[in-house]
Formats: C-alpha cells, structure tokens, sequence
C-alpha cells in the first residue's frame, strides 16, 4: 500500500475540509478504495498509485478552486470530482462570460461544462434543443440568453411560452380567469426574469410587450420576429403543437427548446413533440441540439441522487 501526504499552507484547511470534515467525507465517497486522514492542515492518504495519482490531481483543482473563491461546496466538489475532465470546470467558472449582470449585482453565467456549451451553441446556431433532466438549468441559462440579447439590442421583444398541460392536476378547477389559471405554469419563467431585471423594468416590459409569456395556444398565425423565443418544457407538446412552434421563426429570431424526455404529461398515445422534432431535425444546418445530464444539476445535491435513482429504475423496468 503507498502513502499520499498533501500539505496545505497557502488555505485555511479548517475551512477546506468543512464542518464537521463534510467535504473530507464527500472525497472519501468518491475515493472509496482510498485511506484517507485529515489531521491538522495534512491529508494522509494510503492506496494502490493510480488511485493515489488521480485523488492527488482532483484535489489539486479543490485547492486551487477554494484559494480563488474562498468557497467549497458539495455541488462543487461533485462537479470537479465527476467530471471526466475536472479541469475544464475550473475554465468554466474562471472565464466564464458574465450572460446577464442580474439584481443585487449578482453575475449570472454558465455554471457547468454543459451550460457554457449551451451558450456556445446558441451563438452558432439560430435554434437550439437544451435537452436533459430537472436542475440542470437550461431554463435559466436560456432566459439569461434571452435578456442578454435584449439587453445588446439584438432582438426587440422576448417570448416566453410553455404548453399548458397538466401534471395531474386540471386547469378547469383552479380560480380566476385564463391569466390567472396559467401564471402558475409560467412561474419558473417569471422567477427566472426576477432574478435578472429589476421588478420595475421587469413590469414595464411585460406590460409594454417587450417581454411576453403565454401558452402555446398564443402562438398560433403568429410569425415572430426580432425576438428571442423560448418553448419551456417542450416534452409536453403534441406533434401539431411542436410543428406549429417551431414554423413561427421569423427573420431575425433566436428559438431555444428545452424540455425533460423522463417527465412528460401527456396521455399514453400521444407522441411527444420534442422526442419527434429532436429525431426529425437532427441533421438540419443551423438547428443545435445538446443534452445535459444529471452532473449539470446545479439544485439541492438530492436532486441529483433523486434522477440518478429513477434511472435505475427506469432501466430495470425496460
């Protein structure tokens, strides 16, 4: 068995190893096969050498991370540890583009590999499919490019549109005329915006049709030009309704797509829409697609224990 001893004299190892050592529990969940003692500000760790080697190349880019930002979380530390190159999320969170300087002054970019290709693709491309599970912010990482074209005067109005299909629950029951029966399914969006656009600007904009959102059924004999539009949970369309979105795009539009395959609400026999159009338009110039999978998940770290245990399931169901 060989011995890894790493020395921190440039961090506060206190804080680096967490409350309670948290994270150091966190490294040993990923390094099962490894031996590892904090002690002080040393870590010993005993092990076969290739494990030793790669423990000792992640938590380099720990350190390197906690001396930047002074920070170390678990969805941090999974993030460098489960990424097939840890590296390029260090990248990532250094020189990352700031998308949107949101309210309170808070920096709003790409927080995962993913997420930055995301933002990539959308500048080579005039539509994108986000595809990928809950949490892993394709919503939010779409509405920031919405406000960002906005904001640089390359559109003039945002759409923001979501089917409103039910996840067991019935529209007809719920109070209040049409508006007030579908802000709930538009609430991820409105939230998003918030944190953004200051709730004023935010105002003027809805009210003034600089920023609209409205259910599918809104979008029908439109063509939408100089916007940015995005279809939100997109699995939950119809072959028609998928169709008739995506024939909208007028001349200078931006269309982003995102949707979740494993959480779709329809009845049994109809098809999805963004299954069908993912497969139909794959090959199209012009027309990106990128799946992001649950190491995107930017939520509570449950989320992602959460989507990783139903994929089990699902596959043994199948």
């Amino acid at each position: 068995m060989n011995e890894l001893i790493i020395e921190l004299t440039e961090i506060n190892p206190k804080e680096f190893f967490g409350a309670g050592n948290a994270n150091i529990d966190l490294l040993k969940k990923y390094f099962p096969k490894l031996k590892i003692v904090a002690r002080g500000n040393k870590l010993k760790v005993y092990g076969d050498q290739d494990h030793l080697e790669e423990f000792d190349k992640r938590l380099d880019m720990l350190v390197t991370h906690f001396g930047k930002y002074n920070k170390l979380d678990e969805n941090i530390i999974e993030r460098i540890l489960i990424s097939d190159n840890g590296q390029e999320y260090l990248d990532v969170a250094a020189n990352g583009e700031v998308l949107v300087h949101g309210v309170n002054g808070r920096l709003i970019k790409a927080q995962t590999v993913n997420q930055q290709k995301l933002v990539d693709l959308m500048k080579k491309n005039d539509m994108v499919f986000a595809i990928g599970p809950a949490g892993t912010g394709k919503t939010y990482t779409g509405v920031a490019l919405a406000v960002k074209a906005l904001k640089e005067k390359q559109v003039r109005r945002i759409i923001l549109t979501r089917p409103a299909v039910e996840a067991g629950e019935n529209l007809g029951f719920l109070p209040g005329d049409l508006k007030e029966k579908l802000d709930p399914y538009m609430q991820p969006l409105y939230d998003a915006l918030r944190d953004m656009i200051s709730p004023e600007k935010l105002q003027n904009y809805i009210e003034t049709g600089i920023i609209q959102i409205a259910p599918m059924a809104f979008m029908r004999g439109r063509t939408l030009d100089n916007a940015f539009v995005i279809l939100d949970e997109a699995q939950n369309t119809s072959h028609a309704q998928m169709k008739m979105f995506l024939t909208r795009m007028g001349k200078n539009a931006k269309f982003m797509i995102t949707g979740d395959p494993g959480q779709i609400d329809l009845p049994r026999r109809i098809t999805s829409g963004l299954k069908e159009a993912i497969l139909i338009l794959k090959d199209v110039k012009g027309i990106g697609i990128l799946y992001l999978d649950d190491k995107d998940v930017i939520r509570h770290r449950l989320v992602k224990e959460i989507i990783s245990s139903y994929k089990k399931i699902e596959h043994s169901n199948s």
